[in-house]
């Protein structure tokens, strides 16, 4: 427990009960964003399946992307990590001698994701949105070919819509990090009031 200007706040950590089995190999470094959004997927998948247990395929583009799985039995899998559009921009530019830093508008992101740059600025813009945007295509058709009924939640900054494959099983879900945390304090007040 931490208080800070008189606000109690609970701080999520690896030894909290959790309403979802993490199977991390490494579990004490799984992100407290991770698995909140891992819990709320989960419950999200039985949602969406009426009912009963489902796998689910949390994409969470933030600073960085993570991809995140949770077998239909509740178990954290793990996934992959890869960096965000703003680090993918930052990089292009410390990492070369003459790329300009861009930080384009959502506007921007949005218009770039066909065609072609004719200046140097729109093909940093449209190579870095398309390369995400390819990049989480091919994970999430990956994810579906290998494991049909996945539900796949979409969360935090992805400026796009995924083309029809698998398009019933994929979501939106706003606020899926805060939903989850939610339902970890519920289960965590029950654990402790038993």
């Amino acid at each position: 427990m931490l208080r800070a200007h008189g606000v109690e706040a609970i701080v999520l950590r690896p030894t909290m009960p959790l309403p979802i089995r993490n199977g991390y190999a490494t579990p004490s470094t799984v992100g407290p964003d991770r698995l909140a959004a891992a819990c709320a997927a989960h419950f999200l998948a039985r949602e969406k399946n009426g009912g009963r247990p489902a796998p689910a395929l949390v994409v969470d583009a933030g600073t960085a992307i993570t991809y995140d799985i949770i077998d239909a039995s509740g178990t954290f899998l793990g996934g992959n990590i890869s960096p965000g559009l703003a680090m993918r921009f930052q990089a292009l530019h410390d990492h070369t001698a003459h790329l300009p830093l861009v930080q384009p508008s959502a506007e921007e992101a949005t218009k770039a994701l066909s065609g072609i740059g004719r200046t140097t600025r729109s093909a940093i813009i449209k190579g870095v949105v398309q390369g995400v945007r390819m990049e989480m295509e091919a994970f999430v058709r990956q994810t579906i070919q290998d494991c049909p009924d996945v539900f796949v939640f979409l969360t935090g900054a992805i400026p796009f819509h995924f083309d029809d494959t698998g398009k019933s099983r994929i979501f939106v879900a706003d606020f899926l990090v805060p939903k989850g945390l939610d339902i970890i304090l519920r289960h965590s007040q029950q654990a402790n009031a038993l």
